[in-house]
């Protein structure tokens, strides 16, 4: 059995790391072709649900926070900091977890990606916009998208667990 500390923990471990540094990867590649071609509010028309446009959120999720002041860019960095190290110790405990291990990579990756944008801009640069019906979903990413499936992959793999308990 592989204890937290094992060669056997970290090497199942690494196809975790993998699999969030292809989310950072392409997280932050998009967000580097939105600021070569968008100015900030600028976008594109695509579909009459889905536009791509250039905005900035100096919160979190929805943009929470937004408007707190410099702190809170702060806070957000120390945040996802502790989250990351956080999730790469649960990676390294659970790493043979399947579901959780993809639900943990997904969100590591997420962060990490809006982590970096908090570094270098202050902000996290958001892009994809969906609206229908005069309602217009909150803008998001990459990043953003990899954390929601992750939350939703851990509340799945929580039912699931809960259910085979029984």
């Amino acid at each position: 059995m592989a204890t937290p500390n094992s060669p056997l923990s970290f090497k199942r471990m690494l196809p975790w790391l993998a699999i969030a540094l292809i989310v950072i990867v392409v997280d932050q590649y998009t967000k580097i072709l939105v600021l070569q071609r968008y100015q900030y509010g600028q976008g594109d028309f695509v579909t009459s649900f889905f536009n791509v446009v250039r905005h900035h959120n100096n919160g979190a999720a929805w943009s929470f926070l937004a408007n707190a002041g410099p702190w809170a860019r702060w806070f957000f960095v120390g945040l996802a900091s502790v989250a990351s190290v956080f999730i790469v110790w649960l990676l390294r405990a659970h790493g043979g977890q399947r579901m959780f291990s993809w639900a943990l990579a997904l969100i590591l990756g997420g962060a990490v990606g809006n982590l970096i944008d908090r570094l270098l801009y202050g902000y996290v640069v958001d892009f994809l916009q969906f609206h229908a019906m005069g309602y217009q979903f909150p803008t998001f990413n990459v990043a953003d998208s990899a954390i929601s499936l992750g939350a939703a992959l851990l509340i799945a793999d929580e039912v699931r667990r809960m259910r085979s308990a029984r």
